[in-house]
């Protein structure tokens, strides 16, 4: 479909709760899933890193987002995803978001989580994640909510430009 423009921190937008999608199967869905595989694909070749979007990311306020791991571990749509349990230790980690690609913010998110979604063909599914692809989830589903990585920011010394981090060699 399309390489959409993605909305940048300070669009009130990206703070609004997505509403759930009631017919996933339909032709606006498997578009929506298009431009968010597309656009993804996109910063990823721009920028060199990228591994999930959520619709509203892309002005859509549906609850869908798109993820592709770069170890496979996940590949595709989510629609109508939440996180239905979660377990073992907060863990911190380093967030970065398309919509604030320059700005890095401390999180703490759990380390494992459950999660149910609808796949696109309309089945309801369920995902155990651990590390980095529980982060993701939890950063994309928030997204949904309205929630971003600067709202969970551990401290008012939790961010650094990418910039800098890069500079001093850490890793995320």
């Amino acid at each position: 479909m399309a390489v959409r423009r993605i909305i940048q921190l300070g669009d009130p937008l990206l703070w609004q709760r997505s509403a759930a999608v009631a017919e996933p199967g339909s032709a606006e869905i498997a578009a929506l899933v298009r431009d968010l595989e597309e656009t993804l694909a996109a910063f990823r070749a721009a920028h060199g890193y990228g591994r999930g979007i959520a619709a509203p990311q892309i002005g859509v306020l549906h609850r869908v987002i798109f993820v592709r791991t770069p170890d496979g571990s996940f590949d595709g749509p989510m629609i109508n995803p939440r996180i239905i349990g979660a377990s073992g230790e907060l863990r911190e980690w380093w967030d970065s978001c398309f919509s604030f690609p320059d700005l890095l913010v401390r999180v703490a998110r759990a380390n494992r989580i459950r999660a149910v979604y609808v796949g696109p063909q309309g089945t309801l599914r369920e995902l155990e994640a651990e590390g980095e692809l529980a982060e993701l989830l939890q950063h994309e589903i928030d997204h949904l909510d309205g929630i971003l990585a600067v709202d969970r920011a551990l401290s008012a010394r939790s961010f650094a430009t990418r910039e800098e981090w890069e500079r001093m060699g850490r890793p995320l």
